[in-house]
């Protein structure tokens, strides 16, 4: 959805000026690029938005693209996780635009859009000022401002009449519609579906599902432009295909038999054998400890991310977030506490906590208001199963030491 540039700034201004003040002719056409997903980013995974505007006349042949952003900016990572990336609209020559995507393999349909002589001016001269340096950004937001929904728009602001979008067939959901994307990529989408909330799982409409290309040009095919009660006509003029997808370049398949289920299961088992081992020699072994640091420190880091992006965020869609109950920042404290002798009863307390928790987690994983992906309920068991554990072992050794202390008192009360 989002393009990577990082040495283009310069051209753009120079690329804006030459089509300054342009009267464009009748032949002119304003059209809606959409191009499929890529498999070589995350960004692009869920496909991309541009305006054409092409006049062989006067030789404008422009693409508008509200897809680019400056990842050599101070900051910029740290800013990326907060929510406060600034995106920009910038300007390239059509023929660069075919060119990448024709070296990515990806498809790209073309929609022309049924616009009057006026319309196609005030929206060219609206797309110009629009990409002037003072103009040009603004704070990208996934779900709700995006390179899809600023053209749509665009578009739609500089249309003279109602444009009126054909329903879609079934109630979806944020989340739905990131996992028909994600589908190749299961790793990416439990991931995902790690760091959004309750808020991604809400009916969305017609218009919020535009955030997508794909459902912003299925909505423009089926469209119509409703001028007054006695004239209406489809939006879209006619549709092709410029670029055809190349499956050589451009596979979407993620071959890979290690899922998030199966490793999650594995994990499982890991966690099984751990515990068995660590009950039959009572912690002798140090095995069980190293394997919890790894394992309760890797929930801790995972809980910090959610953590974060709940609270000091500005990313839609990440509070309330139900993943917080099973990877909290907490275990990572705990997992530096396991090798700390005195803290041994701070461990015991952040185990019984984590169980009850982990335990009402799981009987109740049906009816939490959070669409959560399956390989959560063996992730959070293999947690469960490890603080169950140790805290039958620390409680079976404290019993333990407790009968030593008062045989050890009685027998010097005896004088033994």
């Amino acid at each position: 959805m989002k393009r990577l540039y990082s040495v283009i700034f310069a051209s753009l201004i120079l690329l804006t000026s030459l089509s300054a003040q342009v009267q464009l002719s009748d032949s002119a056409s304003i059209s809606l690029l959409t191009a499929s997903p890529w498999k070589g980013a995350i960004y692009a995974m869920f496909g991309h938005t541009a305006i054409r505007v092409s006049d062989d006349s006067t030789g404008v042949d422009a693409v508008y693209n509200y897809g680019f952003f400056d990842p050599s900016q101070p900051h910029f990572y740290y800013n990326f996780v907060r929510g406060k990336t600034d995106y920009i609209l910038g300007v390239t020559m059509y023929k660069d635009f075919l060119f990448e995507y024709d070296y990515k393999g990806q498809q790209v349909i073309e929609q022309e859009i049924a616009l009057s002589f006026v319309e196609k001016q005030q929206l060219y001269d609206a797309l110009f000022v629009n990409a002037l340096p003072e103009n040009r950004g603004y704070r990208y937001n996934y779900f709700y401002d995006n390179c899809s929904t600023r053209p749509r728009d665009m578009i739609e602001k500089y249309t003279h009449g109602v444009i009126r979008y054909a329903p879609t067939p079934k109630d979806q959901s944020y989340r739905d519609l990131l996992h028909e994307c994600l589908a190749p990529y299961p790793w990416v989408s439990f991931g995902i579906d790690l760091l959004i909330g309750t808020e991604a799982d809400r009916t969305i409409d017609l218009r919020e599902k535009m955030f997508l290309p794909s459902y912003l040009m299925d909505s423009f095919e089926d469209a119509i432009i409703k001028k007054n009660d006695t004239l209406s006509y489809p939006l879209v003029n006619n549709s092709s295909v410029i670029l055809d997808h190349d499956d050589e370049r451009n596979n979407h398949s993620e071959q890979s038999l290690f899922t998030p289920i199966i490793v999650a299961f594995v994990l499982l088992f890991i966690s099984i054998l751990v515990t068995l081992l660590q009950i039959i020699k009572l912690n002798v072994s140090k095995l069980p400890k190293r394997y919890d640091t790894i394992l309760f420190a890797t929930a801790g880091v995972a809980g910090f991310i959610i953590f974060f992006l709940m609270y000091f965020s500005e990313h839609p869609a990440t509070n309330p977030n139900w993943n917080f109950i099973w990877l909290n920042l907490f275990a990572l404290i705990a997992a530096l506490l396991f090798w700390v002798k005195s803290a041994n009863r701070v461990v015991y307390f952040y185990h019984f906590i984590n169980f009850v928790l982990l335990t009402l987690f799981l009987l109740l994983w049906w009816l939490i208001p959070q669409q959560l992906p399956a390989a959560t309920i063996p992730f959070s068991m293999s947690l469960w199963l490890r603080s169950a554990s140790n805290l039958f072992v620390l409680r079976k050794k404290n019993l333990t030491n407790r009968r030593f202390t008062s045989s050890r008192y009685m027998k010097a009360g005896w004088g033994q």
